[in-house]
């Protein structure tokens, strides 16, 4: 989040400091013909435009408003809800391309998004969706986004351990399965063999690492965590049996209390972990006892 100092002409020269494509907490200060101004608690005013003011509006009214820069590239407040702010990653349309760039459906009723040509990884059509990120244009201080995902990630090798949670975003869609972001911050990937569900690029979801590569690179699954927690278990119950002689006295009939303090987990889990094991035939159950199979050694 980048915060720019921008200046808009009224009677008098006034130095405007807001948060540049982002979400602001203001103040009602003054009404004109045209509108709103709106004022942070240092004063510092910017305009919300006649067609976004309601009857509730009154002087003194806290508002959370979207500020960007309007078509002349004055700041200017909507209390619309834009698809993405400065510092997201966001799949949207192309709405249209001349030549300065393709502009995105931002979501908002009087301004797309640019996405200059040097932005773009490949040409850009009228009518289909990309995966971009919005940012602050440092040079112009205007609001852009870029298809180059890549440079606004971190580099080197990232830290995350066997099974963290994380946030990914679908980003597109390979042979192996699909590419993804993790928490905005690095490139993963999700195999086809991880998928339990259907997926589309440009959705968000939650995931777990399974892996860190030796290349950087993250392996992550969207299984649930109710099943890689049984697969724990069952991990237990395999590496019991191989160190205790290929047999144990637990079952699905055994004791919570024993299953907890022996492999410390609920008695639902372990009876889903037997179950799962037996279906693999790498165990085979009896009331007294749970046994290896030649599978399972």
């Amino acid at each position: 989040m980048v915060t720019i100092f921008c200046v808009i002409l009224q009677p008098q020269n006034y130095e405007v400091i807001m948060t540049i494509g982002n979400y602001n907490d203001l103040r009602v200060s003054r009404a004109v013909d045209f509108g709103l101004y709106l004022a942070d608690e240092e004063g510092n005013e910017v305009l919300l435009p006649q067609r976004y003011v309601t009857g509730e509006m009154a002087i003194g009214s806290a508002l959370r408003v979207f500020v960007y820069h309007d078509s002349e590239g004055r700041p200017v407040a909507t209390t619309e809800q834009p698809r993405a702010v400065a510092g997201d990653f966001a799949l949207m349309r192309v709405k249209a391309v001349n030549n300065v760039g393709a502009f995105l459906d931002w979501g908002l009723v009087a301004k797309d998004l640019l996405v200059p040509f040097r932005e773009q990884r490949v040409e850009m059509l009228a009518g289909r969706s990309y995966v971009v990120r919005v940012y602050l244009d440092e040079a112009t201080g205007r609001v852009v986004a870029s298809a180059k995902l890549g440079r606004f990630l971190r580099p080197g090798r990232p830290r995350y351990y066997h099974r963290q949670r994380v946030e990914v975003l679908i980003v597109q869609r390979t042979d192996l399965g699909y590419r993804v972001i993790i928490n905005d911050e690095h490139w993963g990937q999700i195999y086809h063999r991880e998928l339990y569900q259907d997926v589309n690029v440009g959705e968000l979801h939650t995931a777990f690492v399974q892996k860190v590569r030796d290349d950087g690179k993250v392996d992550v699954t969207l299984l649930k965590i109710e099943k890689m927690r049984i697969d724990d278990v069952g991990e237990r119950i395999l590496d019991y049996l191989r160190r205790n002689g290929g047999s144990m006295p637990f079952t699905d009939r055994s004791a919570p209390e024993e299953i907890q303090v022996q492999f410390g987990c609920s008695k639902k889990d372990f009876k889903k972990s037997l179950g799962l094991l037996y279906r693999q035939r790498l165990i085979a159950l009896d009331p007294q006892q749970t046994t290896l199979t030649d599978e399972g050694v």
